[in-house]
């Protein structure tokens, strides 16, 4: 899809921090086709801020000069007030995330039936209608987006993540003195419902006792949320990315998820933590979904899946692969 645009002057439109992952990975990829690309988005740290600077910025752009317009996160919040103006030129979306599907059913802010939940599912579909080409991050999203909400499958593309490899990256690091000898499982993530936190929680309070296990749990998860406590379990409210990296690098196993059952948006998306463990060659076990599949095998070495939803599960299967490593060793 790329490719297409080499040679083209293209508008690259963000409401996401420039430095996002997402957003990143775009501008690269387009630079690296031969685009010529300019760019409107902001560095304002508060969301309101960035919004109010890119509206501006629109307000007075000229999009008759480019080639293609290419909207990155969040185009339900760019098109409605400005895709009158946008769509003179050919119009690329990333529709990275449904609003309707994260709000009325993956956070369950809005009833799907209600006033605001219809308007939203409005927002959706309109930008879905407006855009020719639409991008998503997996196989599994694109039919929900072409199924639910009315995308023409012809216009819908993949492009899954990636990991930032200036950070990730395969590492020698030692482990910390409480970690040594001991089985380390790592776990980290935004604590967002679809993750399955519960899960992990339980997981780690089953294996809580045997002296030979280390967990580390790395989010920033509420204080009304009772926490497994044992001498092997570490909590850390959160960590830099460069920080993060080296936790990753000494961790024996890491957990990727997503791990909840009931959200069915869970079984749709590719965890970025996944991006993140495969880039460092870390053994990682991944919810038994069919997005997770359209990239990962068992048959390759390092990757696991478990049923989702079960902390018994998930436990079982953690104390299999401890087990297979210390035959191997």
């Amino acid at each position: 899809m790329f490719e297409e645009l080499a040679g083209k002057k293209v508008l690259f439109v963000t409401t996401k921090n420039l430095d996002y992952l997402r957003n990143t990975q775009e501008l690269r990829l387009l630079k690296e086709a031969g685009a010529d690309v300019s760019v409107i988005g902001s560095k304002e740290k508060s969301y309101p801020l960035r919004l109010l600077k890119v509206f501006g910025r629109l307000l007075f752009a000229s999009c008759k000069q480019y080639d293609a317009v290419f909207v990155g996160f969040a185009p339900q919040l760019v098109l409605p007030f400005f895709g009158w103006k946008l769509k003179k030129s050919k119009l690329y979306i990333d529709f990275f995330i449904s609003m309707y599907d994260t709000l009325c059913f993956d956070r369950k802010k809005f009833a799907p039936d209600s006033f605001v939940g219809k308007r939203i599912l409005h927002f959706d579909r309109s930008t879905l209608k407006k855009a020719d080409v639409i991008l998503c991050d997996t196989l599994a999203h694109g039919r929900y987006f072409a199924e639910e909400l009315g995308a023409d499958s012809e216009k819908l593309q993949v492009l899954y993540l990636e990991a930032d490899r200036s950070i990730y990256y395969p590492r020698h690091g030692e482990k910390p003195q409480e970690a040594q000898g001991k089985f380390t499982v790592l776990y980290f993530g935004s604590v967002l419902p679809l993750q399955g936190v519960d899960v992990v929680l339980d997981a780690m309070n089953r294996l809580k006792d045997q002296p030979d296990y280390c967990f580390y749990f790395i989010g920033p998860i509420g204080k009304e949320v009772p926490l497994p406590q044992g001498e092997n379990l570490h909590y850390i409210h959160w960590l830099p990315q460069e920080e993060l990296a080296k936790y990753i690098d000494f961790a024996d196993l890491c957990l990727a998820g997503h791990f909840n059952v009931s959200i069915e948006k869970a079984k749709r998306t590719i965890p970025g933590k996944a991006y993140l463990y495969h880039a460092m060659e870390k053994p990682m076990i991944l919810g038994e979904n069919p997005a997770n599949h359209e990239l990962y095998s068992e048959k390759e070495k390092g990757i696991y899946f478990v049923e989702m939803g079960s902390g018994e599960k998930l436990a079982e299967k953690i104390d299999e692969i401890k087990r297979k490593n210390k035959n191997e060793k």
